[in-house]
């Protein structure tokens, strides 16, 4: 199957992993709604939604970038319905936007905690549903929400209740909606990395070039993302899926080709969140 043609609406976009799937879905001469805040240039973040744009119609899809925030109602309500005018329709939603705080809990305050429940949680949900009618009009409907599975082991929850509390909640959300529409033939599905992603926020977060010497490229997410986009939805949902585990499955078995730092050995030194 191809994504030609097909429209994806996503929430976020701007740079990272929703830009590499976006130009992984434009290469095929895809359709790509962004849902973003990024308007003007940040100043520690490189990208708009405009320069994202911009990428997406170089590498041949269509773009239609709107500026909002996944928080506001209104605002997921005029990404629906500019999407469907401009593309007709919704064929697939990547529920992309997502705020991390590894704040122990004494540590996070309560806006930061409610930043992350409304982003993460609330606007994976809210996204989802309003798209819910154009999905079901949909040939081959996708939701897919990039969350890890659910590993409530103390290693994890307790080193940032507030943090995975939010993460869970886009998980918990994905499967209910795959549970509750797979009849209709909405597929829904998590998918997660095992080790961590080589971009901007990460290196900000996480520490530098050690972390980035541990990472993987964002591309090998748009690659697994792409994998399952172009499955029959009626096959594979309700899944909580593992980046790499979908790459061997379509085939691949050199993951050096995504190393963050050319050259270095395929062992991580970071375990990603949530996995081991």
């Amino acid at each position: 199957m191809s994504l030609a043609g097909k429209t994806i609406l996503m929430s976020g976009g701007s740079r990272g992993i929703g830009l590499a799937i976006a130009l992984r879905a434009a290469a095929d001469g895809a359709n790509i709604a962004m849902l973003a805040k990024t308007d003007t240039p940040h100043p520690k973040l490189e990208g708009t939604i405009h320069t994202a744009a911009d990428a997406i119609r170089a590498a041949g899809g269509q773009a239609l970038p709107i500026v909002g925030d996944v928080r506001e109602d209104d605002d997921i309500t005029e990404a629906v319905l500019k999407t469907q005018g401009e593309f007709g329709g919704i064929d697939i939603v990547i529920n992309n936007a997502s705020v991390i705080d590894l704040s122990p809990s004494l540590d996070l305050s309560a806006k930061k905690y409610d930043l992350m429940q409304d982003v993460n949680v609330r606007g994976t949900f809210m996204l989802s549903r309003a798209a819910i009618p154009q999905l079901l009009e949909a040939e081959n409907p996708h939701i897919i929400s990039l969350a890890p599975p659910l590993n409530p082991s103390p290693k994890w929850l307790g080193a940032h209740t507030g943090y995975s509390l939010a993460k869970f909640g886009m998980t918990m959300v994905t499967l209910g909606l795959a549970a509750e529409f797979a009849e209709q033939g909405i597929a829904a599905n998590t998918l997660w990395p095992r080790t961590t992603i080589a971009t901007a926020a990460v290196q900000n977060l996480l520490g530098g070039d050690r972390v980035m010497a541990a990472s993987r490229t964002p591309e090998i997410y748009a690659d697994a993302a792409y994998a399952v986009l172009t499955t029959p939805s009626r096959e594979r949902t309700g899944q909580q899926l593992i980046v790499e585990d979908v790459l061997e499955q379509a085939g691949v078995t050199d993951f050096s080709q995504y190393a963050a730092v050319p050259g270095t050995p395929d062992e991580r030194l970071f375990p990603d969140i949530f996995l081991d």
